[in-house]
């Protein structure tokens, strides 16, 4: 009787060296994550509308200064004259005392329409308004900041307009920036509809200018 035995193969080898090696461990370097700075990219109450510009405060009550530092508040009276008198202007109310009181007798007034540039061009814009739209009722409105330097007022509106005689209706968003001088008065007002920057193409900002020449034309607005 004769007993056989099996002589282990080398890859019978090579698992038990497997079996037997120690477990491996494997580093990888950890990345180095730096933060860095997001521009303030404001998205505005009336839905849809967006602003991308000047350092916004999410306080309605906080006042900021460029480039975006936090600055003592400033009188909340003004800023309430202001967005109270230019509601009555959007409400197709518009007064020779409005413009007295908030206006100064060569600002500017600018929309994707038209860009008025003093009294006699922007007040026609306004009286007009009633003549054309037998309601004009404010949705929303919210101021986004109130800034020292420069000082400038910049609030989102949602405003609905129901044209005179055939009743359509439109709603129109828009991203509102006012500027003022040392008295508190409008010396510049941009409305951009949709928060969108207007225009720099010559044959539309002579349209523009074109269309604020033609409104006094039709329309008076009281000596002031």
């Amino acid at each position: 009787m004769t007993t056989s035995q099996e002589t282990p193969s080398a890859h019978d080898a090579s698992l038990k060296s497997s079996d037997s090696a120690s477990p491996t461990m494997t580093y990888h370097r950890q990345a180095l994550h730096i933060p860095l700075p997001i521009p303030d990219i404001v998205y505005s109450a009336a839905g849809g509308a967006h602003y991308s510009g000047a350092p916004v405060s999410e306080n309605d009550d906080e006042v900021v200064t460029s480039p975006g530092k936090p600055s003592p508040p400033m009188d909340d009276t003004i800023r309430d004259r202001v967005m109270a008198d230019l509601k009555e202007l959007y409400c197709c109310r518009p007064t020779k005392q409005i413009f007295e009181r908030t206006w100064r007798p060569d600002a500017v007034f600018e929309f994707p329409l038209v860009k008025c540039e003093g009294y006699a061009q922007y007040a026609p814009q306004w009286f007009v308004m009633p003549k054309m739209f037998s309601k004009s009722e404010t949705i929303s409105s919210r101021v986004m900041s109130f800034t020292r330097l420069p000082k400038r007022l910049i609030f989102s509106q949602t405003q609905e307009y129901t044209f005179r005689y055939i009743g359509t209706k439109k709603r129109i968003e828009s991203i509102i920036v006012v500027d003022l001088d040392d008295d508190d008065k409008i010396i510049h007002m941009t409305d951009q509809w949709n928060g969108e920057a207007l225009s720099s193409w010559f044959g539309v900002n002579l349209l523009r200018r074109a269309n604020a020449l033609v409104t006094p034309w039709f329309v008076s607005a009281p000596k002031v």
